[in-house]
């Protein structure tokens, strides 16, 4: 029996959680159930905050953050089913209502865009168009476009223009801003996420390359090759599991390092930065550093660095053996003392490769040689991620040649993705991360 309840106080216990006024039992909720209660049911004081009631396995979870949105899901006999039959798709459909609100989406497109601006066709149309293409359930924008031309109320070719003139400072803010979110549910919900390193917000970059499109464009149509592929950097909170951040560039011929500028002006104190050796430029590393950030990086051969020490032994970890050593980094008449750890493969790596260098200024009383081998190592969540998004969701729609548009899809897919690591998140604090 599932009872909605006109009023609840805001009293949360994490273990054993009870939710006065009215009282409810626990047994009169099914074990998978969310909740998003009205604006009306709460004191004009209260409205400031509304709140999310996530109901898992009898536990109690209290979302309790300003901003969130203040919309209900009546509790029907047709909803009941869906509760029943597929919670978790329950689950996801109220997150995608506290993250991808309407009135939001289309205030951030106001404040985010320079030169687009919104007439009949919002940016909150083309955000539902494309999270019905990137999920799979249509196959393309036009045939989004046929089942919806009726309450869309432009035509075609306007929603193709809009989304070709869709700046890329736009869709990283769609990221930006949905990431947030999720990460106030999760930390408000009280949930216990284990830190790599202690103290400090790991963050792991790795860039992304989009495939080539279709001959669809005109521009296109006389030539063999397909548009060039679009670049941009994720950012993924490596204790959350989200994608914080990501930089889109609509020039195909750009190389990563380029938007490495834009991903220095996000550092902050206590950030520890994980990245592959296309990331290990002087500019990044003490760029990180005059922010006061540390990083794990990959030593890039082009790297110029001077030994302080010859290398130790210290000690063996999967895969192979860990060396460390002290060596000196110089830009700009800057020094940098940092540690260079060198990993001795027991196995070569597909570029047959036998050992690997890792640089990082991380104390060695924070982080020993063996856990920065370890933590470098986490890098593949992010490689996870790509494939994820590229094999789960619709990512990469061969028919938008135009650049802008594939980035948007792109970032829309991170942002499906978000919604799942977010799940994930809270349903291992009930059943266990390895559940």
């Amino acid at each position: 029996m599932i009872r909605l309840y006109n009023k609840y106080v805001y009293k949360f216990i994490f273990t054993n959680a009870t939710i006065t006024n009215n009282n409810p039992k626990k047994d009169d909720f099914l074990a998978i159930f969310i909740v998003i209660l009205s604006v009306e049911s709460v004191s004009e004081a209260e409205k400031s905050t509304p709140f999310l009631i996530m109901i898992i396995e009898s536990n109690y979870y209290l979302f309790g953050a300003i901003l969130l949105p203040t919309q209900i899901m009546w509790l029907s006999p047709i909803f009941e089913r869906f509760v029943e039959k597929s919670p978790i798709t329950v689950i996801i459909r109220a997150m995608m209502e506290v993250v991808l609100v309407d009135s939001e989406l289309d205030d951030l497109f106001n404040r985010t865009a320079q030169t687009g601006y919104t007439r009949e066709l919002l940016f909150s149309t083309l955000v539902k168009m494309m999270t019905e293409v990137v999920c799979s359930t249509s196959q393309s924008i036009g045939s989004v476009y046929k089942e919806m031309a009726t309450s869309i109320g432009v035509s075609k070719t306007a929603v193709y223009d809009k989304l070709n003139r869709l700046e890329p400072d736009v869709s990283q803010a769609l990221v930006r801003d949905t990431a947030s979110k999720l990460e106030v549910i999760i930390n408000t919900v009280g949930i216990s996420v284990p830190s790599l390193l202690p103290n400090y917000k790991t963050k792991i970059l790795d860039g992304n390359a989009l495939g080539a499109t279709e001959h669809r464009l005109g521009v296109l149509q006389n030539t063999r090759a397909g548009a060039n592929p679009r670049k941009s950097i994720a950012v993924l909170s490596a204790d959350l599991g989200i994608v914080s951040d990501v930089f889109p560039c609509e020039d195909g011929h750009a190389q990563e390092r380029s938007l490495l500028p834009q991903v220095l002006e996000t550092v902050k104190a206590w950030d520890l930065w994980i990245g592959d050796r296309n990331f290990c430029t002087q500019e990044f590393i003490f760029g990180i550093i005059s922010k006061k950030g540390s990083f794990i990086i990959r030593e890039h051969k082009n790297l110029p660095w001077q030994p302080i020490n010859e290398l130790v032994y210290q000690g063996q970890t999967d895969g192979g053996e860990v060396f460390s050593q002290d060596v000196l980094l110089e830009y700009s008449g800057i020094k940098l003392n940092c540690r260079r750890i060198v990993v001795k493969l027991e196995k070569p790596t597909r570029d047959g490769e036998t050992e690997i260098a890792i640089l990082t200024n991380l104390p060695a009383s924070h982080a020993d040689s063996i856990l920065v081998s370890q933590l470098y190592r986490k890098r593949w969540r992010v490689e996870t991620l790509f494939q994820v998004v590229t094999q789960t969701f619709h990512c990469e729609i061969k028919t938008l040649g135009y650049p802008r548009a594939a980035l948007f899809s792109f970032c829309m897919a991170l942002v499906a993705y978000n919604l799942f690591a977010c799940l994930k998140v809270i349903l291992s604090s009930v059943h266990g991360v390895d559940k």
